[in-house]
């Protein structure tokens, strides 16, 4: 029997035809959503992948802003710290000031202390405290061998103390003939004075005296009427050196 080759309509559709429809096919599927929904796992692997990255972004926003916290307390620390010190630096910055003033303050007081001192050794008095002159230089008269008075009696009575007039060396300290108990100092500017007629010495040669220290005691030894001091101003130790006490005594500052 002969078969006929089909034709026309009837005819089956060839390999080319049915891919034709095959990719016709799918386009229709994804215009109605089919291939759209076949496609999500891929769509919603990338959405987790998108929440992950978001959650990595704000863990590293976390991180930095702890870190910022850390360092803003350190800068705070740090700042502390550093005023801290300003602050010890400026109270021992004031506390050397202070022991420096107060340094200045002693060394001010030192001075003026050995300035004081130092006047108060170069100062004279009077060799009997509140006294006055009741035989005046060079007066004449027989009761001197020499046929006037080589010094100036001061008044004092019997046991009154007897004081060096300045500073100076005791020289001489015992009997002296018509003198009596006398004492001769030289003083520290190159004078000597002689006291005389005591009724007790109280120093003896050598020794340094200063102003207003008591030297002996007044009386009536040797060549004397009555108790009172004999006291001498000399340029040497030697008798006959004599230089009138009042003048000397003056030009010392002694008011008399």
């Amino acid at each position: 029997m002969a078969f006929t080759r089909a034709t026309g309509k009837h005819r089956g559709a060839s390999r080319l035809a049915r891919r034709s429809v095959g990719i016709a096919g799918v386009a229709a599927l994804a215009t109605t959503g089919v291939v759209g929904t076949l496609a999500s796992p891929a769509l919603a692997a990338d959405t987790d992948n998108r929440s992950s990255e978001d959650t990595g972004l704000t863990q590293v926003i976390a991180d930095e802003s702890i870190a910022d916290q850390i360092n803003a307390q350190a800068a705070a620390q740090e700042q502390e710290a550093a005023e801290a010190e300003a602050r010890a630096k400026v109270r021992a910055e004031a506390k050397r000031k202070a022991e420096a003033r107060a340094q200045e303050i002693r060394e001010a007081k030192e001075r003026a202390a050995r300035e004081a001192e130092r006047r108060r050794l170069a100062s004279f008095n009077l060799p009997v405290a509140g006294s006055y002159v009741s035989t005046g230089y060079k007066t004449g008269g027989s009761l001197w061998s020499s046929g006037s008075h080589s010094g100036v009696d001061f008044h004092a009575a019997y046991g009154s103390s007897v004081v060096s007039v300045g500073s100076g060396t005791v020289v001489e300290a015992g009997w002296g003939g018509a003198y009596g108990n006398n004492i001769v100092i030289r003083m520290n500017d190159g004078t000597y004075t002689q006291y005389g007629h005591l009724s007790s010495i109280g120093v003896y040669v050598g020794q340094s005296v200063e102003p207003g220290q008591q030297i002996g005691v007044s009386g009536s030894t040797g060549n004397s009427t009555g108790p009172h001091l004999h006291f001498e101003a000399r340029a040497t130790a030697e008798y006959g050196s004599d230089i009138n006490p009042v003048a000397y005594l003056r030009a010392r500052g002694v008011s008399l």
